[in-house]
């Protein structure tokens, strides 16, 4: 098991990418706090039912990045357990979709301090943990779009390009605590995220020039965030790696 004894704080984990990425490191060994928006019945019989199956420590906790509060108290409740964190991934996001000329003041602010600045704010919380472990690995999932510049995403597109942009500044600020800092950046993935804010003739015409003619599958994406959260990745750290089929 690639992260046997290995302690993962996972944001935006009760769908999407983020529920198969706990889903992949409870498969391989890992202990998580598990930060999702709704810690609802659905979300704790999904954990139970993966805490049953392979017997690994699931401990849900209760984070809106909408809300400043809740990024301190959650913060704060992870490190109380005492429990050394050795990976962070920032999973959790929110998209907007209108042009640039239809893009409000208060849509950006609302767009960048999910993606961005609440984000920002939990890392340094958790980072004190790592740094003295002196040993980590802080994973981002961002977007292929904020290296492309889709049309009609200016704030999400944004938002995205300044976690790109701090990533590759953070992992040179810690790298000599041995903590590694890396982004994934999907491109179409089958989750509700997609189907519910991209239309289906614009799905239908990018897979059209997708090398590999598909949409990717959640559980692509947190294979790769298997790799770069284990050892098997330990000389890997500013990068923006792209997992989207070619395209």
């Amino acid at each position: 098991m690639l992260l046997k004894n290995k302690t993962a704080v996972i944001t935006g984990s009760n769908k999407g990418i983020g529920k198969e990425i706990i889903k992949v490191f409870s498969e391989n060994g890992a202990n998580i706090f598990a930060c999702a928006r709704n810690v609802d019945q659905e979300f704790q019989s999904d954990i139970n039912l993966l805490k049953k199956n392979y017997n690994n420590e699931i401990i849900p906790i209760k984070l809106d990045l909408a809300e400043e509060s809740q990024i301190k108290d959650a913060a704060t409740k992870i490190i109380s357990y005492e429990k050394p964190i050795d990976i962070l991934i920032n999973n959790a996001a929110t998209i907007h979709t209108s042009l640039f000329q239809m893009t409000s003041k208060k849509k950006l602010e609302e767009i960048f301090k999910i993606n961005f600045f609440s984000q920002t704010i939990f890392t340094q919380y958790i980072l004190k943990s790592m740094i003295r472990k002196k040993n980590g690995s802080i994973i981002y999932i961002s977007s292929s779009s904020a290296i492309d510049g889709n049309e009609g995403r200016s704030a999400y597109v944004a938002s995205k390009a300044a976690v790109n942009s701090q990533a590759k500044v953070l992992s040179r600020e810690i790298g000599t605590n041995n903590i590694r800092v890396n982004v994934i950046a999907p491109g179409l993935t089958n989750t509700d995220m997609m189907s519910k804010n991209t239309p289906k003739n614009i799905i239908e015409d990018t897979v059209s020039r997708i090398s590999l003619r598909r949409v990717g599958e959640p559980n692509e994406i947190a294979k790769v965030a298997l790799f770069l959260g284990s050892d098997m990745s330990n000389y890997v750290t500013g990068q923006v790696i792209r997992v989207d089929g070619g395209m």
